[in-house]
C-alpha cells in the first residue's frame, strides 16, 4: 500500500495495524500502536470460563453486569443499557431519536457525524462556544473531546441538559474518555432529554472485549434494548465488565499512574519539539509543522500514531506503557 492512501485511512480513526504494516513492511515488529487512546496497562481479571463460551449469555449475567457498571457511573440499572460498544449505541441513535437536525461539537470523533448522516439528517459541526445556544433536535458533545481532550465542565452541561429538557430536544455526551476527568461527568445526572454514552475498553485497556453503555430515560433504555436483542454483549464483556466496575482499588491506582505517564511523554514530546496542545491520561494532542513526516518517519519504525485531516499539523499521542516509551524516545531521537 502506498503510503499517501494508508495516511488517508488512519486519518479516520486510529489502530489498522494490518494496514500499516502492509505499507511499512519493512517496519520493526511488534508495532508499537500509539494511534488510540486505549490504556496499554489493561485490567488483568479473569475472563469468561469455557462454560460460559460455549453456551447464549445468561439474562441475570446481563442484569448484574449493568448493575455494576450503574453503580459505577452513579446511575440506575434501568438507566443503563450495555452494548458491544459505545460505537454501537451511535450508530443507533437516529433509529432511537428520530429528529431532523443535529449539530455536533467539533472537530471531534468522526462516528457521531457518520451514523447521523447516514440516517438522512441535517448534521452540522458547530465550534464550542455555539453549543449553549444550539437550537438542533439533539447536541452531541464528547467530554474530555476526541481527539484534543477538550473539556466542558459539569456545571455547563447540567445547564444545557435542563434547558434542552424543558425545550424537548435532546443532549447527548459522549464520555468515553471520562475516567480522565471524573469530576465533570454527568452520568449520574437525571433529565429526560439527555443521553450520556460511556466506554470500557479505553481506560480499562481491553477495547477488544466490545462493551459501552448508553444511559437514559428507561422508556428510550428499554427501546434501545428491544433494538440489540436479547444477548447485546458477549461472555468476556459480561464477566470481565462487571469484575472490573467493581475493583475501585484498581481505578483509582490507575487514575493516578496514567496521569503520572501522561506527564513524563509531555517532557519527552516538548524536548523533540512538539507542541502539547491538549489530551487526557490516554493520549496527548499534539502540534507541529512537520506532522506529516514525523507520522511517516515514526511508521518507517514500527510505531504508530494518529495524524488529522481536519488538523494537518496535528499529531495524536496514546500514552505508553512505562516499558514501552523508550523505544518512543529512540524513534524520537532519530528523526532528521
Amino acid at each position: 500500500m502506498h503510503d499517501a492512501a494508508f495516511v488517508t485511512t488512519a486519518t479516520r480513526h486510529g489502530g489498522g495495524l494490518m494496514k500499516a504494516a502492509a505499507a511499512y513492511p519493512d517496519a520493526p515488529r511488534p508495532w508499537l500502536d500509539l494511534s488510540t487512546g486505549i490504556n496499554p496497562e489493561p485490567w488483568r481479571g479473569p475472563r469468561a470460563p469455557e462454560a460460559e463460551l460455549n453456551r447464549l449469555p445468561d439474562p441475570g449475567a446481563l442484569a448484574a453486569l449493568e448493575t455494576a457498571a450503574a453503580s459505577a457511573f452513579g446511575s440506575a440499572t434501568e438507566r443503563t443499557a450495555a452494548a458491544a460498544g459505545a460505537e454501537a449505541a451511535i450508530r443507533l441513535l437516529p433509529l432511537l431519536l428520530g429528529v431532523r437536525s443535529v449539530e455536533i461539537v467539533g472537530p471531534t470523533y468522526g462516528a457521531h457525524a457518520e451514523a447521523w448522516r447516514a440516517a438522512g439528517v441535517a448534521t452540522r459541526l458547530i465550534a464550542p462556544d455555539q453549543a449553549a445556544t444550539s437550537q438542533a433536535g439533539v447536541l452531541v458533545i464528547v467530554n474530555p473531546n476526541n481527539p484534543d481532550g477538550r473539556l466542558t465542565r459539569r456545571a455547563d452541561l447540567i445547564a444545557m441538559a435542563r434547558e434542552r429538557s424543558a425545550a424537548g430536544r435532546w443532549l447527548v455526551v459522549d464520555e468515553s474518555f471520562i475516567e480522565c476527568a471524573p469530576g465533570d461527568s454527568v452520568s449520574d445526572l437525571v433529565e429526560p432529554g439527555l443521553i450520556v454514552l460511556r466506554s470500557f475498553g479505553k481506560f480499562y485497556g481491553l477495547a477488544g472485549v466490545r462493551l459501552g453503555f448508553m444511559l437514559a430515560a428507561p422508556g428510550l433504555i428499554a427501546r434501545l434494548r428491544a433494538l440489540l436483542g436479547d444477548w447485546p454483549v458477549g461472555a468476556d464483556a459480561l464477566i470481565m465488565g462487571r469484575g472490573a466496575y467493581a475493583d475501585a482499588d484498581w481505578r483509582r491506582r490507575t487514575e493516578a499512574a496514567l496521569a503520572e505517564r501522561a506527564d513524563r511523554l509531555d517532557d519527552v514530546l516538548s524536548r523533540a519539539g512538539f507542541h502539547i496542545v491538549g489530551g487526557t491520561s490516554l493520549f496527548r494532542m499534539t502540534r507541529t509543522p512537520h506532522a506529516a513526516l514525523w507520522f511517516q518517519h515514526l511508521c518507517r519504525l514500527g510505531v504508530l500514531t494518529r495524524p488529522f485531516d481536519h488538523t494537518p499539523d496535528g499529531l495524536r499521542f496514546g500514552v505508553p506503557s512505562e516499558r514501552d516509551l523508550p523505544r518512543l524516545m529512540r524513534a524520537l531521537e532519530t528523526f532528521a
